[in-house]
């Protein structure tokens, strides 16, 4: 799924060598004062877009909003926000909360099962 492409490349895409530390892109922009943070959070707002079109209920798409505010407000600390980017991982929160929408509201039937 493009959208799960896009979160994991904002949020995990690298891995710290030695460790199981990840980041992504978001992290790298926010490296860049301004445009870098409106570049990252605008990609944000294009996965809660897509899960609008999706049919995710109105709750579910604040509690996504909320995930990439508080990223937002991490993001605005100097020094302390590079560091809480590669710990608090937005998009990934909302592929999770899209995922179990998409999951509930069209379950795969279970071909295997008697």
């Amino acid at each position: 799924m493009r959208l799960d492409t896009l979160a994991r490349f904002l949020d995990g895409a690298v891995r710290v060598p030695g460790t199981n530390i990840r980041f992504g892109a978001d992290a790298l922009l926010n490296l860049i004062p301004g445009v870098g943070t409106l570049t990252s959070k605008g990609m944000s707002a294009y996965l809660i877009w897509e899960a609008r079109r999706l049919g995710v209920p109105m709750s579910t798409l604040l509690r996504m909003m909320g995930n990439v505010g508080v990223d937002f407000v991490i993001s605005a600390i100097p020094l302390v926000g590079w560091v809480g980017d590669v710990f608090y991982r937005s998009n990934l929160r909302n592929m999770d909360l899209l995922r179990r929408h998409l999951d509930k509201a069209h379950p795969v039937p279970n071909r295997f099962q008697r």
